[in-house]
């Protein structure tokens, strides 16, 4: 499980500083921040973050604004705005925006974890995907785990399977790791990509982890996760196994 990576944009070094020290103080990863529109994109496409936060005025031809809009339609991922004083052009330029979280200058440290997690929920929900276990968010290629306050993030194509148990899931990962979370397994699962196959009441796994398989179990890792015989047939067929 990795932490949630998060890129600044500021054109005020001191400010950026400042707002990297307090997210790598919250338990965030935190990019070298970048001071403009053409910085970013560049570190975006380097580094492809889970959030940026945004400074509206921005030296250069292109402001955070825009910036925000080349975010939403090429890359799609949540950002704050970060302002001080706007004008009423401006504003109207963000409202269109429908940003997930404002964060106004000056801030809190408490300010800056807020509009983190509501960015992260807001942005989940503008598109369409329902808070899928409790305080756990699955927003694109990566499920966003709450533990101890804080999101970290699973990402889909690390996990090698998922068992139901009771009222949480566990979440088995390609580093050996077991990570639990409280839910159904079949509501989860229906939410998952395509590679994601149930192969019992219990089991849900990544197809791309698995070593083998025969009509009673798949093997993946030199584990054997059990078929159930109401999800066989729709299993071998979806995978093209005779």
């Amino acid at each position: 499980m990795s932490k949630v990576k998060i890129l600044v944009v500021e054109d005020e070094m001191v400010i950026a500083d400042n707002i990297c020290l307090i997210l790598e103080d919250l338990g965030y990863e935190v990019l070298e921040p970048a001071i403009n529109y053409e910085e970013a994109l560049e570190t975006i496409e380097a580094e492809r973050p889970d959030m940026a936060i945004l400074d509206i005025q921005l030296g250069g031809k292109k402001d955070g604004v825009d910036l925000a809009w080349t975010i939403k339609e090429q890359y799609d991922f949540p950002f704050i705005f970060l302002t001080s004083n706007a004008d009423a052009g401006t504003i109207e330029r963000v409202k269109k925006l429908s940003p997930p979280a404002y964060l106004v200058k000056p801030f809190k440290k408490d300010d800056l974890y807020t509009s983190v997690e509501i960015a992260l929920h807001n942005y989940a929900e503008s598109k369409g995907s329902k808070k899928s276990i409790d305080e756990d968010l699955l927003i694109k290629d990566a499920i966003f785990v709450k533990e101890k306050n804080l999101f970290h993030k699973i990402k889909l194509e690390n996990i090698r399977y998922l068992k139901s148990d009771h009222v949480y899931i566990e979440v088995y990962t390609t580093d050996g790791q077991k990570h639990l979370i409280r839910g159904s397994l079949t509501d989860f699962s229906e939410r998952l990509p395509k590679n994601f196959y149930r192969t019992h009441r219990s089991f849900t796994i990544n197809v791309d982890h698995m070593d083998a398989i025969n009509s009673a179990y798949v093997m993946i890792d030199g584990e054997q996760i059990p078929i159930g015989k109401n999800y066989r047939d729709d299993l071998l067929k979806k995978i093209r196994v005779e």
